[in-house]
């Protein structure tokens, strides 16, 4: 093969209980990348489009090529690549960005070797490259890009992965409004400790969300899309995300919260209906703030980063 492109999805990480172990995927929003074989023994970023200029071409910070390199160190590959990546999602969105960049990239990279590595063994490899973007080698975006669905981050030493049931006719409303929002600064924001009483609301509701998507439960999905840890912190950051959370209640959406850390706003109804009601919904409380927004409704994204071509 001389050339692969792939596609990875965008994101929803948190889930409002679940900080930092629980994401799901979206539909056809995501990233592009393409990679072909080079003369040279090394890695090189040959093009970027779609992110108004913002982004590294130096290997060591692109999450493309960190994750590639870590792919081929431990394959013991010493050929070499050309990367060229076409950004799909706008940086600082809250919507997996950088994840879905590492991960489109593993995909191609894998693929352009005859693919010797499955798709869960691609996931270090990946949280790798979120190290470089964020501070945190976390998992919660590109494990749902990489593998499709919903996603539960059971453990990080060892890593420990499990896909989740999703109900049937799940659907997704994202506000993603013209803002950019850095990863490492809406991080910053939280509290280093968090009181047992917290605690243990936060841990009945993961596990309220875990069970009422294997039920198909969604009175009990709605009551456990509670955050009591990261939400009061980062949702002042969020223009807009009150009214939104109030505006929605009347028209039978399960509830929201912020997207990974913002300032995308993730809103899950129980079909493809409510989820477009909500969509409107939410259009007329940004126009009323006079703040532009990008909104989507989408289905939850069961297939994960996929090749869209090949050429031999």
């Amino acid at each position: 093969m001389k050339e692969v492109t792939a596609f990875a999805p965008a994101t929803v990480a948190n889930v409002s209980c679940g900080f930092d172990i629980l994401g799901f995927a979206i539909d056809e929003l995501g990233d592009r990348v393409t990679v072909r074989h080079a003369e040279e023994s090394r890695l090189k970023v040959t093009k970027i489009t779609g992110d108004g200029g913002k982004l590294p071409y130096e290997v060591e910070r692109n999450t493309c090529t960190v994750a590639v390199q870590a792919m081929l160190k431990a394959l013991g590959y010493t050929g070499g690549m050309d990367i060229s990546l076409d950004k799909g999602l706008p940086l600082g969105s809250g919507m997996g960005s950088s994840a879905a960049s590492s991960v489109a990239a593993l995909i191609a990279a894998n693929r352009l070797l005859n693919d010797p590595f499955t798709k869960d063994d691609l996931l270090p490899f990946a949280m790798l490259a979120e190290k470089i973007a964020c501070g945190a080698a976390h998992a919660d975006n590109v494990a749902p890009s990489l593998l499709g669905g919903f996603v539960l981050i059971r453990s990080y030493h060892p890593l420990d992965v499990t896909a989740l049931h999703v109900p049937k006719g799940l659907h997704c409303t994202l506000i993603h409004p013209h803002m950019e929002l850095n990863t490492a600064d809406s991080r910053s924001v939280l509290r280093k400790q968090v009181s047992l009483q917290n605690a243990t609301i936060q841990s009945g509701n993961i596990a309220g969300l875990v069970a009422g998507l294997y039920q198909e439960n969604m009175g009990l999905i709605s009551r456990s899309l509670q955050d009591v840890i990261a939400e009061p912190s980062r949702s002042v950051l969020i223009p807009g995300y009150e009214e939104i959370k109030e505006a929605i209640k009347e028209a039978g959406a399960l509830g929201c919260g912020i997207s990974g850390s913002g300032p995308t706003i993730f809103i899950l109804s129980p079909d493809r209906d409510i989820a477009a009601e909500v969509k409107t919904i939410s259009q007329k409380v940004f126009d009323k703030i006079g703040l532009d927004v990008d909104l989507y409704v989408s289905e939850i994204n069961s297939r994960g980063a996929y090749v869209l071509n090949e050429i031999i």
